[in-house]
């Protein structure tokens, strides 16, 4: 069940929509592609990364460039772990998946190794943004 629903501006919101696609990319049923799922882990983490930017009263432009985003937040203050430079792995996801053809298949090492870093990415924009609204 959905937590409570917060106006579109409020980074809570973006972070209960980045823990959605979370949980979509993390149930598995056979007739669902690797790559679908890995679509939904990037859009979780860019989600939970815009939450960051919105919380820190920051704009942010509407790219799903993973890198780019971490790079700006530095650009603006915001200290991002190292670990986290693995997101960018998730940007291909953000277009390729849509359509067929357009990307390669993906692994189940590969999947759960995105899959990771996804709730590696949720997990820090939710510490991140309950201390910049405290």
């Amino acid at each position: 069940m959905p937590r409570e629903r917060f106006a579109p501006d409020d980074p809570r919101e973006w972070l209960n929509r980045a823990r959605s696609n979370l949980a979509q990319a993390s149930v598995r049923l056979p007739e669902v592609y690797l790559e679908d799922l890995c679509f939904q882990a990037q859009q979780a983490a860019e989600k939970a990364i815009k939450a960051v930017f919105i919380a820190r009263k920051t704009p942010f432009p509407y790219v799903h460039d993973l890198a780019r985003l971490l790079t700006l937040l530095e650009e603006a203050g915001e200290t991002v772990p190292e670990a986290l430079r693995s997101a960018a792995r998730l940007s291909r996801f953000a277009v390729e998946p849509r359509y067929p053809g357009f990307g390669r298949p993906v692994s189940e090492e590969e999947y759960q190794a995105l899959l990771g870093v996804a709730r590696e990415v949720v997990r820090w924009a939710e510490q991140r943004v309950a201390e910049l609204l405290s």
